[in-house]
């Protein structure tokens, strides 16, 4: 009884740990922070009258492709993974799943989350959503990465557009407004994964990839983040300034762009990884934060 009980036990957790594997090639927290931008997209949007089981549905469409987007990425980067110490446990890297099924488990979720845009959001909202899949998964993974040191400043783009889809899923329409949501996180992409290059640039030198600390150095590297940080502080004054967002954005955005210009200009004179770690880490909740502010700025006003 006790062996067949341990059979049983050890053949749940072998599929546990597949399915684990499964999720873990979505980047689920970038996925995560993905869909919370598109969220405040949606309610940045002019107000349409649009249920809220259509505006679930469209996240989840967005999510969804988000997710195969990353799966991609992993089965095309599976090769240079294995040469860095920050992804060699991912799961393609690790046998945990094959290239085959990974496809089409990229495949299938890619199809799903396209047929919800389309049943709860609308065909411009779709095509600029597998748009971006194609520009990351694709232009960025295949080309950029390889081939220039602005890889993240250029494929970074893609990245960025979550705002500009969930407000499109509202309006069925393109607006400037929403462009400005994209800029702030296209400013904000070179210099929170810079922070990161620098503290893995051995890896990055190892896989070969040309980020611009390897190809240009740390401080040039340093230089080149205290001047996009400059142009996210003046960034992200506009939606106060359009009467996008009110003061309590714009307070909120002051202080926390006040401390990213701070540990960034820090940083130009420390020369150890972990202060570079730091700065990546302090960037992701700073996203985090700016557009939480843009959110519960709209529901207070």
């Amino acid at each position: 009884m006790n062996t067949e009980f341990g059979k049983y036990t050890y053949a749940l957790e072998g599929v546990a740990k597949h399915l684990q594997a499964y999720v873990n090639i979505c980047k689920p927290k970038v996925v995560l922070m993905l869909v919370l931008t598109a969220w405040v997209g949606i309610v940045l949007a002019p107000d349409t009258q649009r249920s809220g089981w259509l505006q679930l549905g469209a996240l989840l469409g967005i999510g969804f492709v988000s997710a195969a987007a990353a799966a991609i990425n992993h089965i095309l980067d599976r090769a240079r993974d294995k040469r860095m110490a920050r992804t060699r446990h991912r799961p393609l890297v690790m046998n945990q799943l094959s290239v085959s099924q990974a496809y089409l488990f990229a495949f299938m979720i890619g199809m799903f989350g396209v047929l919800l845009l389309l049943l709860y959001s609308n065909w411009l909202c779709t095509l600029l959503t597998v748009l971006a899949l194609f520009g990351y998964a694709v232009v960025y993974t295949v080309y950029l990465k390889r081939s220039t040191p602005q890889n993240i400043v250029i494929g970074g783009l893609a990245g960025a557009m979550p705002p500009l889809l969930g407000w499109v899923s509202e309006t069925q329409a393109l607006s400037a407004e929403p462009w400005l949501l994209v800029m702030m996180i296209f400013t904000w992409t070179p210099p929170h994964f810079w922070a990161l290059a620098i503290a893995r640039k051995q890896d990055y030198e190892r896989a070969n990839v040309p980020m611009l600390p390897v190809t240009h150095g740390i401080q040039f590297t340093k230089l080149c983040m205290i001047a996009y940080t400059i142009l996210l502080v003046l960034v992200c004054i506009l939606p106060y300034l359009i009467g996008m967002s009110g003061l309590l954005y714009l307070a909120v955005a002051s202080f926390l762009n006040a401390r990213f210009l701070q540990k960034v200009v820090l940083l130009y004179f420390e020369s150890n990884s972990e202060s570079a770690m730091q700065v990546f880490r302090f960037s992701i909740s700073y996203l985090l934060l700016l557009f939480s502010a843009l959110f519960i700025d709209k529901l207070v006003t």
